[in-house]
């Protein structure tokens, strides 16, 4: 079991930044990590994801967030740049065994969500 606890969500203006984190505890030296989020009305979609060493995003925030994890500490991070309003939505770190992926339905470990906000 793995159990994820994410923060740092909040009401931020157009252009400015957040830094989401997501603890992670249980049995965690085998998980593959990613930030998935969710608007009202739309489907959860994904983020940003982790594969060893490797990060991927998708196109939408590439080049404005930074996905990075602190295995000492069991952290999972998500620095938020440029944001816009588009980025509006409620953020969920999501944990999976064996092999990293891009979709939602392939990951068995989910947090609560933190909200963010960004105002125009």
């Amino acid at each position: 079991q793995v159990q994820l606890v994410e923060s740092g969500g909040g009401l931020v203006q157009t252009g400015g930044s957040l830094r989401l984190s997501c603890a992670a505890s249980g049995r965690t030296f085998t998980t593959y990590m990613g930030w998935f989020r969710q608007a009202p009305g739309k489907e959860r979609e994904y983020v940003a994801r982790l594969s060893g060493s490797s990060t991927y995003y998708a196109d939408s925030v590439k080049g404005r967030f930074t996905i990075s994890r602190d295995n000492a500490k069991n952290m999972v991070y998500l620095q938020m740049n440029s944001l816009k309003p588009e980025d509006t939505a409620v953020y969920y770190c999501a944990a999976r065994d064996f092999y990293s992926s891009p979709f939602p339905r392939d990951y068995k470990y989910w947090g609560q969500g933190t909200q963010v906000t960004v105002s125009s």
